[in-house]
């Protein structure tokens, strides 16, 4: 899904290793998107301290609402989507001749490498039930100019998170591992992005490595996480994203009435990062050439698959600034 970044456009980043554990709540902030889909994304990552967790450099939810779709082809470099539905439908067509629909309990994943470009649509032409996550995977230096690629998966690994109050959790690996369960999504970073629904009246303990950073991000219900030092639990509101830092090798979260969270993670990603628009690279003039070739219609980005050549969604204007990376403050 294209963005656009209601601070001129900008959103420069750069990931310092943190250092410790965390107990850091961060609310999600309202963000249009771009052209003329009037429709707005709550974004939980990233935050203005706090850029990147792992390899993982974005997260919005579209939804809930009843909505017409049409997200025209975008391009896209230096990352993964993840794209997560939880209520509807959503049509992804792709530079790769990709021309495929998900439902709940499908993933797609769509690698850019040096370049690929998107669509993505509601199925229908009325307004119905649109719920998703949409979350980006920066690639590392190996993989992110090499060649775009997509995958789509419906199999996915579950496992039970034992509880030791009400019932046990379930929880889904969408991307990467957790406690041995392995998503089969291609990934480039040591990375794990898994949902977990519990039940009311439950309190699990969620496995971590520690050598990895994490994060939860709130998505339904009322949760209630357990990390503090002192003992006082952290409530999580709609898509807050509750930040837990590295050196833990377990959070327990709860619920009162029941809840689902998006539990991110992976090595901390030590690559400075300049994302503008729909690119993640690692400085300004490689931004300036990807939107410079995307205007010119440059066949590093192909053409998505049954869209006219000129149904496409122009870049933004640069803005008057050189873009430099931000540094985390957490």
């Amino acid at each position: 899904m294209t963005r656009h970044d209601v601070e001129a456009g900008v959103e420069s980043l750069r990931s310092d290793s943190c250092d410790g554990p965390r107990e850091l709540l961060l609310a999600p902030r309202e963000v249009p998107l771009g052209g003329v889909r009037a429709m707005a994304v709550q974004r939980s990552l990233p935050q203005r301290d706090l850029p990147t967790v792992g390899a993982w450099c974005f997260f919005d939810r579209f939804g809930p609402q009843d909505a017409v779709m049409r997200v025209d082809p975008h391009p896209h470099i230096g990352l993964q989507t993840v794209t997560w539905p939880l209520v509807g439908e959503v049509r992804h067509r792709d530079s790769l001749d990709s021309d495929v629909t998900i439902s709940r309990g499908v993933l797609n994943i769509m690698t850019s490498g040096r370049g690929i470009s998107h669509s993505e649509y509601s199925v229908g032409d009325e307004p119905a039930p649109l719920d998703a996550l949409q979350l980006w995977i920066a690639l590392p230096e190996a993989r992110r100019h090499g060649a775009p690629d997509f995958e789509r998966h419906g199999d996915l690994p579950s496992l039970t998170l034992h509880a030791s109050e009400g019932a046990d959790a379930a929880a889904t690996v969408v991307v990467g591992e957790l406690a041995g369960a392995v998503s089969p999504a291609t990934v480039h970073t040591p990375i794990v992005g898994a949902e977990v629904v519990l039940t009311p009246g439950s309190r699990v303990r969620i496995p971590l490595r520690p050598e990895w950073e994490h994060a939860i991000a709130a998505v339904e219900g009322d949760l209630l996480a357990h990390a503090g030092r002192h003992g006082e639990p952290t409530s999580l509101g709609p898509l807050d994203l509750f930040y837990l830092g590295v050196s833990r090798d377990h959070v327990e979260v709860s619920s009162e009435s029941g809840g689902m969270f998006f539990l991110l993670g992976g090595e901390p990603f030590e690559d400075d990062l300049v994302m503008w628009w729909n690119f993640v690279g690692r400085d300004h003039d490689e931004i300036v050439a990807a939107r410079e070739e995307w205007e010119a219609g440059s066949d590093r980005f192909g053409r998505v698959v049954t869209h006219d050549p000129q149904q496409r969604i122009p870049a933004p204007p640069m803005p008057h600034v050189r873009l430099t990376p931000r540094r985390r403050r957490v």
